[in-house]
C-alpha cells in the first residue's frame, strides 16, 4: 500500500481521497471478472455466483492458488479448468473428510473422481483434465 500511496503522490493525487481509494479498489476486481467471465465461457452450466467465487478463491494475493499464476492471469483453459475441479473438489464432495479422516490423497482423489467428471459434464461437455 505504500508504493502506491507513493505512486499517487508523485502524480499530484491524494491517496486518501475517496476518488482515488474508490478507482484503486475497482481496478482489483477486474482481473476476477475477466477469470469469472472466462469460466462461464468455458462451463456455461456453471452458476454465476459460483463461477464469481471460484475466481475470487484462485486469485487470492499470496495464496500461491492457480489464478495468481502466470497461466491463470493470462485465463489459460488449463489453468481455468484447474481452477474449476479444484473449487468441485473441496464444495461438492466428501474429498477433505476423506483426508482429515486418514485417506491418503492420492486414493481420496481417485475416489471423488466420478463426482468432479459429472459435475463438470453438467456444466460443459469438456473433459476436466
Amino acid at each position: 500500500m505504500v508504493a502506491a500511496a507513493e505512486k499517487a503522490l508523485a502524480k499530484g493525487l491524494n491517496p486518501f481521497e475517496a476518488d482515488y481509494v474508490s478507482a484503486a479498489r475497482s481496478r482489483r476486481p477486474l482481473r476476477f471478472t475477466r477469470f469469472a467471465a472466462e469460466i462461464a465461457r468455458l462451463y456455461p452450466g456453471c452458476p454465476a455466483e459460483r463461477a464469481e467465487a471460484i475466481a475470487r478463491h484462485a486469485g487470492l494475493r499470496g495464496s500461491g492458488r492457480v489464478g495468481r499464476s502466470a497461466d491463470g492471469r493470462a485465463l489459460d483453459e488449463r489453468a481455468v479448468g484447474l481452477a474449476v475441479v479444484a473449487s468441485i473438489r473441496h464444495e461438492d464432495t466428501d474429498y477433505d473428510q476423506l483426508l482429515m479422516s486418514g485417506t491418503a490423497r492420492a486414493d481420496a482423489r481417485t475416489q471423488i473422481k466420478p463426482v468432479i467428471d459429472h459435475v463438470v459434464a453438467a456444466w460443459s461437455d469438456r473433459d476436466p483434465w
